[in-house]
């Protein structure tokens, strides 16, 4: 399978996930809550907006790990197909979802909206349980004694220094 053939599943399932959980359901529960943008551009939109790119270039970086290292893609019906435990995974197990979360909880500050904090929680909430019922037992039976050496060396959420 080539390199550009994996990039570019990459790329469109990486398209399909930020805009879907990260743009166009965030966009609706603030319109659904009622938030405008902000009149002004304080300190909480500057750090929001850090917090936000920060945690874009998280999940992007790990995107680019499982196209480049893993030889698949983050959606779970094209995974890759080599365990992938360098990059920011060397750090933490989970950092795509984490990065998420940030840019997440960076648009609530941003916006200030407690409604957008909570879809960031809801979110962080949901894929706890997507990863410890769906994604580490599947891993564990795909990838054998590497992924179980790998869960004793790395936490699952809270990276290591």
């Amino acid at each position: 399978m080539s390199l550009l053939f994996v990039a570019v599943r990459a790329v469109t399932y990486a398209t399909l996930f930020i805009g879907l959980v990260l743009v166009f359901l965030p966009a609706r529960v603030l319109a659904w809550s009622g938030m405008a943008a902000p009149r002004a551009f304080g300190l909480a939109q500057g750090l929001g907006m850090a917090i936000a790119a920060l945690g874009g270039a998280l999940a992007l970086w790990c995107i680019l790990a499982f196209a480049l290292i893993g030889r698949g893609t983050p959606a779970p019906f094209d995974p890759p197909r080599r365990l992938v435990v360098r990059g920011p995974y060397r750090h933490v197990r989970n950092p795509m979802y984490l990065g998420a979360a940030a840019a997440l909880a960076g648009a609530a500050l941003y916006y200030g909206s407690a409604w957008l904090a909570a879809y960031a929680g809801g979110f962080l909430l949901l894929m706890h349980a997507f990863v410890v019922g769906h994604e580490e037992p599947t891993l564990r039976a795909t990838f054998g004694e590497d992924y179980a050496r790998y869960c004793r060396e790395v936490r699952r959420w809270r990276p290591r220094p």
